[in-house]
């Protein structure tokens, strides 16, 4: 017998809160998102009829891009603004990065096994969805382009966090009004109103991952004019964590494994790779430029805006500095896939490509 939908996200969802509790309670990195992360992936891989939410997973969104938003009060933002030669930098190396990791896919198969669109669509270091939709456009294998930003992105969540962890990383960068101020209802209401419409109008103008970016834009615009109308409520982050958490352990279906091994193995193991890359150029930006090395990576590294950034809170590493990375990575990412698609990488693509 079949669970009815809204049964199997309550139970999903006790079943995510009680592994998040666990490793609270064991001190891991990330707990509220990791925790779930995991029990949901395997969970899913074993077949158990998980379900995530999508609603959740947007609300979760909308409230790390608020929490986010916040740290980017008027002398943060003077501070960041300064920095843009590094956070350009940082969107031309992820670019690099994700060449070379297409270079690494494409050799690492057999021989007419996979198609340069695959492998290209599954090696930018940009929005899983975003890259699937174009994926579809040139006729792509969509599935092994969403299992390869998975993988990847669950590799880059789950080893920086442990990896700071046994190194004893942690910053001590307690800025931002999301910590330091108190919650004021009518604000707390303005503020929720405020960048829900800054999200649905970037759905409306199909703008992508438009519930993380729609309120993170529209609160860091208000912070940075000094504006700051409510702290968040404490419980708001790890219930964030977990809705997204879920959401990316929910993609590890019981077909995930045996599709495509090999592929797999080479998407993990050109992670690992890029992680290694990430680092030593985040080393050699920190010692150039003065910065923390462990928030560089953290900006620099190949996982999500949403992921790293609460990654960085978490630990208070440069929060600012790390969503102000991934801010410029993202839209310059997202602006130069199509034209490196048609013009270096598939030049023959012709109708078939993207179109402009």
């Amino acid at each position: 017998m079949t669970l009815p939908r809204p049964v199997r996200l309550a139970l999903t969802l006790a079943l995510a809160t009680l592994a998040g509790a666990a490793c609270s309670a064991l001190h891991t990195p990330l707990p509220w998102m990791i925790g779930p992360l995991l029990l949901t992936a395997a969970l899913s891989l074993a077949g158990a009829p998980v379900q995530s939410s999508k609603r959740l997973r947007n609300a979760g969104q909308w409230a790390i891009g608020m929490a986010l938003g916040l740290y980017f009060t008027p002398e943060v933002a003077a501070r960041t603004v300064a920095l843009a030669p590094w956070t350009l930098l940082g969107a031309a190396w992820s670019v690099l990065l994700g060449h070379l990791y297409f270079r690494w896919l494409l050799a690492s198969q057999p021989a007419g096994s996979i198609d340069r669109a695959t492998a290209y669509f599954s090696s930018v270091i940009g929005g899983a969805s975003e890259m699937a939709q174009y994926a579809e456009q040139v006729g792509a294998r969509v599935d092994r382009v969403a299992a390869a930003h998975s993988l990847r992105v669950m590799i880059v969540v789950v080893g920086i966090p442990f990896a700071y962890l046994f190194a004893e990383v942690h910053g001590h960068d307690a800025t931002g009004a999301s910590r330091l101020g108190h919650i004021d209802l009518g604000g707390l209401l303005q503020l929720m109103a405020g960048t829900a419409a800054a999200a649905l109008l970037m759905r409306r103008l199909n703008q992508p991952n438009p519930w993380v970016l729609g309120p993170l834009l529209a609160t860091l615009v208000i912070s940075a004019a000094g504006w700051q109308p409510s702290a968040l409520p404490g419980w708001l982050a790890p219930a964030a964590q977990l809705a997204v958490g879920v959401s990316l352990g929910s993609r590890f279906t019981p077909d995930f494994l045996h599709a495509a091994p090999r592929w797999l193995g080479a998407v993990a193991l050109g992670t690992l790779g890029m992680i290694g890359l990430s680092a030593g150029f985040a080393w050699c930006v920190a010692q150039i430029a003065d910065l923390d090395p462990a928030a560089v990576l953290l900006g620099t590294s190949p996982g999500g805006i949403a992921e790293m950034c609460i990654t960085a809170r978490s630990l208070e590493l440069g929060v600012p500095l790390v969503t102000a990375f991934h801010i410029v990575r993202y839209l310059v990412v997202l602006m130069s896939t199509g034209p490196i698609w048609r013009h270096w990488i598939s030049p023959e693509a012709g109708p078939s490509g993207l179109q402009d």
